[in-house]
Parts: structure tokens; sequence; C-alpha cells
């Protein structure tokens, strides 16, 4: 008599589980660290809905009680030169009136250079990881060495050349600015050469055979097979530049190319003069972080593949 007769008739029980209590207790650190992680983004999301009395309420409420989109666009807020109301403060998108746009002209320019500096900056270092393992090119094994040596520099040494590189260059407060000193990523070539050289060789000799250029066999052999790669890649290369602060700081002038850092550092400058302006500040922070869970759920799949495909066989 099978299993599932046996179940029909009644005749087997299904046994509960064992918790394992001890399983349990390891798992605690891992429960608690979630939650200190967690709160942050919980606070920043009720006070962005939270209306400026309730924000100034003393204890704090963890849930708002009237909830209130005024911290993203406040009708009743004072125009520009008129009287103060503490009750209400102009939200988000009524902030940096004299920039076309305002803060989503910020959200524009930050993802416009994410994707620019993300494609960018994988297609080079695809096309040098290609070069690195399968071609003979002289000095490929110098050049590796001095892209592993280059990771071990602190990033914030070469802030005061790139400036001046950039400066005598004319491409200070300007897109050029953001772009061009981004595209060189030194962890990204090093990680596709690792995948690269898992693929067999006998796919490019063939290709050769075949009459193909380097530039076909990188462009319709490499690329597809760098996709779980450069996927990971992508995650790391487009959460650093959509987060990049100091840089744009340092080469941009003009408020019109501000990015969502920059953005985000004048409105908690804005708290100090105005604690009702927490509320926009939250709001902002949450306009600007929505994008980027979106992207990492989005590409979660190919990055987990990209990494466990690379360290199996690297």
């Amino acid at each position: 008599m099978s299993v599932e007769t046996l179940r029909s008739a009644g005749t087997v029980t299904k046994r509960p589980r064992k918790i394992n209590l001890g399983a349990e207790l390891a798992r605690l650190p891992l429960y608690l660290w979630a939650v200190v992680v967690l709160i942050p983004f919980w606070w920043m999301i009720i006070a962005a809905f939270k209306t400026v009395p309730e924000l100034m309420r003393n204890p704090p409420t963890f849930f708002p009680q009237d909830p209130s989109l005024d911290s993203f666009y406040d009708p009743d807020a004072p125009a520009a030169g008129g009287d103060p109301n503490p009750d209400a403060v102009p939200g988000v998108l009524q902030r940096w009136p004299d920039v076309a746009g305002g803060f989503l002209r910020f959200a524009l320019n930050t993802f416009g250079v994410t994707v620019a500096v993300t494609v960018a900056s994988l297609l080079i270092a695809s096309l040098a990881a290609y070069m690195l393992t399968k071609t003979a090119a002289p000095g490929r094994r110098t050049v590796f060495v001095l892209i592993i040596s280059s990771m071990m520099i602190p990033w914030q040494v070469s802030l005061i050349p790139n400036y001046l590189l950039v400066s005598d260059l004319g491409m200070t407060d300007s897109y050029l600015g953001y772009i061009v000193p981004g595209l060189a990523k030194s962890f990204v070539v090093f990680f596709l050469v690792q995948y690269l050289r898992s693929i067999p060789d006998e796919l490019v000799h063939a290709a050769r055979v075949d009459g193909a250029s380097e530039w076909r066999i990188w462009w319709t052999i490499i690329l597809p097979l760098l996709r779980p790669a450069l996927a990971a890649m992508a995650i790391f290369v487009a959460l650093g530049e959509w987060n990049n602060f100091l840089w744009p700081l340092i080469i941009i002038r003009t408020e019109e190319l501000f990015n969502l850092p920059i953005a985000l550092s004048n409105l908690s400058n804005a708290i100090v003069s105005s604690p009702g302006s927490m509320g926009v500040a939250m709001a902002a922070s949450m306009m600007a972080t929505l994008p980027t869970v979106v992207f990492f759920f989005l590409f979660q799949k190919h990055f987990i593949k990209g990494i466990a495909l690379s360290g199996i066989k690297a």
C-alpha cells in the first residue's frame, strides 16, 4: 500500500515539527541585528507622513496618528519671503524654487549619471578583462598586477590629483566631471577576470578560426557569457554612484547639477534652523532610497547567481 493511500485512509499522521531551541537561540543575534537595521528605515517612513506638530511631539509616536502628505507638498506652506508658519513648512517638491524641477531635477541628474557610469564602466571593464585573459597582449600580467595594486590605495588619496586633472581638462561643474572619473573600476576588472578564467579558451579560438575579429568576439561571445557577473557588478557600481557624495560635492557649484546626496545634505542642514523640516528630510530620503531598493530586488537573482558562479569557478 502506497503512502498516499495510507494518508487518504487516515492511518498515517504527520509528525509535528520539532523546534530546535539551540538553533533558534543561535539565530537570535541575527534577529536583533535585523531589528536594529530596520528601525531607522521605519522611522524614516513614518516621519515622512507625520504632520509638523506630531513631529515635534515628545515622546515621539511610532505610528502616524494623522497621516499626511505635507512633507512632500504642503499647499498651506508660506511662499518664499512670506510670514513663517510653525505648523507648515514647504514640502520636498516645493524646495529649491530657483531650480527648474526642484528635487525631481536632482533625481534625474542622479539617475542619468548612475546609468551612464554603470553601463560605460562595465563595458570598459569587460573589455579589459577580455584582453587580460583571452588574448596574448604584451605586458598583460604587469597590467593586471597594477590593477590589483591600485585596489590597495585608499580612494581618498586620489581626490586631489583627480580634481586637478579634471580642472585642467575644464570638466569641473559639469556632467563630464561626474562621469569620466568614475569609469575606472579596478574591482570590477578583477572580478570579471576571475569569471572569464572559468570560460574555455576553445570558444575564443574557434571564433578566431572562423575569422571573427577581437571586437566581434568580445561583443557576441564574451559579453553574453559575462551576463551574470555583469549583473552582480551592476548592483555595486549603481549603488555606489547613486550614493556618491564627496566627489560631486567637490566639483559641482551649480545647483542645477546637484545630485540627491548633496540635496539631502542641504535638507539636513535646514533641520537645524527649522526642526519642522525633519519630515521633509525624511520624505526626501525615502524618495531617494526607494529606487535603490527596487533595483536590488529586480537584480537580486542575477546578483546571487553571479557571486555564486564566480566563487565556485574562480
